[in-house]
């Protein structure tokens, strides 16, 4: 099977984007381990640690990207121009292992996947 490149570049509230490219990660991984998961712009808020989604009447899915390593998913990478231009720095607590990379470095890693999908 194809490299895939997952990409999440909205917000995980207010709309289904995060769950929907969350769903297909996991059902994707069942046929294929070469799967790359980026988080980028807005994105960068699926992976931030205690999330209060009942404050705002949703459930939390953030919690679900802990078993992604479990499902044979092993790089993670997040985009440091989008950290700082939200106003964070490199020493945030995410729920994942990431790597950090510049916009420049994402879009050389994302350039060598055969599907990219955005969520």
């Amino acid at each position: 099977m194809n490299n895939i490149a997952v990409v999440f570049s909205h917000s995980p509230y207010g709309n289904s984007l995060g769950r929907e490219g969350l769903d297909f990660v996991l059902s994707a991984s069942c046929f294929t381990e070469n799967i790359s998961i980026f988080f980028i712009g807005d994105g960068i808020f699926q992976i931030f640690k205690n999330q209060d989604a009942q404050i705002i009447l949703l459930k939390n899915h953030t919690f679900s990207f802990n078993i992604l390593s479990l499902c044979g998913i092993k790089y993670f990478y997040i985009c440091y121009n989008s950290l700082i231009q939200r106003g964070f720095k490199k020493n945030i607590d995410f729920i994942l292992k990431v790597n950090i990379l510049s916009s420049v470095e994402i879009r050389k890693k994302i350039d060598d996947f055969d599907c990219i999908l955005n969520f």
